[in-house]
């Protein structure tokens, strides 16, 4: 039970040894191979498809397609920049085949609207 864990800290702790380093394991640029966004410059790993390899890829922008934070760290649509926010209906079955997609937007812009009506 120990081995998984000392094998993740120990890549963890060579990761940040490289971490000055560009691409090596961490602070990938947009386009390259990865495996969480954790590892990626830009805070998301994206995979257009079940069969396709991830990818770095630039958060969501407003008005764009994005999904809300999940466990795996692999995204079909990318998470919303900061300052924004994912509004999506979280569902069980959304969750668990990351489908629960839905559209960034400005929280404060949100505000404003609302206290118009």
């Amino acid at each position: 039970m120990k081995s998984p864990w000392v094998l993740l800290l120990l890549t963890l702790a060579l990761a940040e040894a490289f971490s000055s380093q560009r691409g090596l394991i961490l602070n990938l640029e947009n386009g390259e191979l990865c495996l969480n966004s954790l590892q990626c410059k830009n805070g998301c790993c994206h995979r257009g498809s079940g069969l396709s390899l991830a990818r770095c890829a630039d958060k969501a922008a407003e008005f764009q397609e994005c999904s809300r934070w999940h466990l795996t760290g692999i995204y079909y649509r990318c998470p919303c920049e900061n300052g924004l926010s994912c509004e999506a209906d979280r569902t069980i079955i959304g969750t668990v085949t990351n489908t629960d997609y839905g559209i960034c937007e400005d929280p404060a812009r949100k505000l404003k609207v609302e206290e118009k009506h």
